[in-house]
């Protein structure tokens, strides 16, 4: 089988995790309902705070975790693969903590787990101003595609998609799908979030599911939205508006196929890209 059908979990997460987590529930049961097989929820989707993340992490590295659980039941309850956004996580000897993507199965087991590699330390022209997640997080170092019954599964997290280099490392691991959870700023994401993405598709001959969060979520920070599903030629197959949505759209491998063989980009490549 080559086509399956894919959701994009859009939501404007709070600092009230119960609240979070039954409206991802909502959201993901809908997406389901439309038969969407694999789900992405967006980044820090059960906890947006940054104050939170660390005792948020130290409490999903233990027995006592409670974002996980709640995922790995969903997955299981619904039948679905689904790509967890971001999940805190604390590593020993350090005070800060992994923003970790977990691929669960429909079985509700973990088979994958994507570190964000690329922090934004960056200064924007919006009411918050500046944004250091390295105060919070620590960056990963390793990109991760998997084998799914969808095809190759990548994962990238939001500020991941200004660096191409990531996303050649996944091309050259076969990727079909590219899921892409965030937490793009309004003013960064209106400009750069679809643009960025279409180019990440487009290069790498990929579906690309962009579960962004979208809408306010403080008096100083709001996100983008459009959270979108696009093909392997650049075509916006399904997006997204504002506020908390989900869009379901259907994605075909052998579709792909057709375009690497109609233009065998990775042939014709010149350049290799090697993680340090």
């Amino acid at each position: 089988m080559s086509q399956y059908r894919v959701s994009a979990i859009q939501m404007v997460s709070t600092n009230n995790l119960n609240e979070n987590l039954a409206e991802a529930e909502r959201l993901v049961e809908a997406a389901a309902a439309e038969g969407a097989q694999l789900i992405v929820l967006p980044e820090t989707f059960a906890m947006f705070s940054a104050r939170q993340q660390k005792a948020l992490g130290q409490r999903e590295a233990s027995a006592d975790a409670v974002i996980r659980p709640f995922i790995s039941a969903l997955a299981k309850r619904l039948g679905i693969w689904i790509v967890a956004g971001t999940v805190p996580v604390a590593v020993a000897d350090s005070e800060q903590v992994l923003s970790s993507c977990f691929v669960v199965d429909d079985q509700g087991i973990e088979q994958a787990c994507y570190n964000k590699i690329h922090l934004f330390d960056v200064d924007v022209a919006d009411s918050q101003g500046s944004y250091r997640e390295s105060d919070t997080f620590l960056a990963g170092n390793e990109a991760v595609v998997i084998d799914t019954p969808f095809g190759r599964l990548g994962l990238a997290v939001c500020y991941d998609i200004r660096f191409p280099e990531l996303f050649r490392l996944m091309f050259a691991q076969g990727v079909d799908i590219i899921a892409v959870p965030a937490a793009f700023t309004l003013l960064t994401g209106k400009a750069h979030w679809l643009p960025l993405l279409q180019a990440r598709a487009i290069e790498n001959q990929c579906y690309i599911v962009g579960a962004n969060q979208g809408g306010e979520h403080t008096p100083s920070r709001s996100t983008s939205g459009d959270s979108v599903v696009i093909d392997g030629w650049g075509n916006i197959v399904a997006k997204a508006d504002s506020g908390p949505a989900y869009i379901v759209a259907e994605v075909d491998t052998t579709v792909l196929e057709k375009q690497r063989r109609a233009m065998p980009i990775k042939q014709h490549q010149r350049f290799g890209i090697t993680a340090e």
